[in-house]
């Protein structure tokens, strides 16, 4: 677990959320955040806890969430499939392949896992799963990370998309041998038409993390503990990482940049070195109208109303700006105002990724806009 990094923010209160919802019409969980936002570390800590077939009391008896009187009840009681769909996708040449794959190596899993068990159909990843409930008195917590990588690699491909969705519906949709599903990855949950695939999914995302916001990265407080143990500047940690905000919190920092800071010493620009300013810029380039002046309003430090309601949750489908610009709040580079609904840069690192993507895009003006702004960014969420 995480626990042995030499920085470790307990967010294990998560867990006490995630055991109110066991086995009720709540159940199924789909958390959508950027990269860097701690959304493997989360997935690894809940199959850790739920787990049985380990004794995890150890790691967890110090952190927050054994005060929950929920604790004791839920932990190592439950049949965990973790299920990394990267891992499988990066295996495979196709989406078919793809489940062909993953179905292959969870029917041997399982078999291996609970030998002796009779299956009216050993071929049939339900039927398996069914029996497995059935036989131990205990349902499965699936936990699913990456579970969007197909809507990122197949960004195009349609067919492949909706062929998975249904996959994954025919899984875990009314299935009684579900007793949570946990899934995080960047994007929410694909639309077709006027519905999903998976409706059956609560979803916390950028633009509305509800009562999981305080989870999404590092609060103000657990900031200012971090800031003091390691000797720095909270008011340039702040300036640098800060700046994302949710309903009830206003601070909200990017926790992989706040810990590289820390150990290295330094305020830099971490964002770059885990993704490049290509990403942002094959986005604003788009040609929609009004998005150029959009990016120079921003840049000046300037809030702009956008309307989410139309983005099709993947990153290929746009029909207008407000549909890049909600592409970029799930992707970090945009922080959102949910009472207003407006859009702004949250901190100086990624104002200083706009600056490059506009720089290699061309915009002259917009550049030289970007210079005279340079380092006078500032979260615009605080009160």
């Amino acid at each position: 677990m995480s626990l042995n990094s030499r920085i470790y923010v307990d967010k294990s209160s998560l867990i006490a959320y995630t055991n109110a919802v066991i086995d009720t019409a709540q159940r199924f969980v789909c958390v959508s955040r950027p990269r860097r936002f701690g959304k493997s570390v989360t997935a690894q800590m809940l199959a850790a806890y739920y787990g049985r077939e380990a004794d995890s009391g150890g790691q967890f008896d110090s952190l927050r969430i054994a005060k929950d009187n929920s604790y004791q009840k839920h932990l190592n009681q439950y049949n965990v499939i973790f299920l990394n769909m990267q891992h499988f996708l990066s295996q495979t040449q196709s989406v078919l392949a793809f489940k062909d794959r993953m179905e292959k190596e969870l029917l041997w899993e399982l078999q291996e896992a609970y030998p002796g068990l009779h299956y009216f159909d050993s071929a049939s990843l339900t039927t398996v799963l069914q029996t497995i409930a059935v036989k131990t008195g205990s349902g499965f917590i699936f936990i699913i990370d990456e579970w969007d990588c197909i809507f990122r690699e197949y960004k195009n491909d349609a067919d492949s998309q909706k062929r998975y969705l249904d996959f994954m519906r025919s899984l875990l949709k009314d299935q009684p041998y579900v007793s949570l599903a946990y899934m995080t990855g960047i994007l929410p949950i694909k639309k077709y038409g006027t519905h999903s695939a998976l409706n059956m999914f609560d979803e916390f995302s950028m633009t509305n993390p509800g009562p999981l916001a305080s989870f999404v990265g590092f609060t103000d407080e657990e900031v200012k503990s971090l800031c003091k143990d390691y000797q720095m500047d909270e008011a340039e940690i702040k300036r640098m990482y800060d700046g994302y905000c949710f309903d009830g919190i206003t601070h909200i920092y990017n926790p992989r940049s706040v810990v590289s800071a820390l150990l290295t010493g330094s305020y830099d620009h971490f964002w770059n070195k885990t993704e490049t300013f290509e990403a942002l810029l094959n986005y604003i380039v788009l040609n929609f109208q009004g998005l150029r002046d959009i990016v120079t309003e921003l840049l000046a430090g300037v809030r702009k109303r956008v309307n989410t309601a139309t983005f099709s949750n993947d990153m290929a489908t746009f029909s207008s700006a407000d549909d890049v610009l909600t592409l970029l709040i799930h992707l970090g580079y945009l922080g959102y105002e949910i009472k207003t609904k407006e859009v702004f840069i949250p901190n100086e690192e990624i104002a200083a990724e706009f600056c490059n993507a506009v720089e290699a895009a061309g915009w002259e003006h917009v550049a030289d806009r970007a210079d005279q702004r340079q380092g006078l960014y500032r979260a615009v969420c605080r009160l």
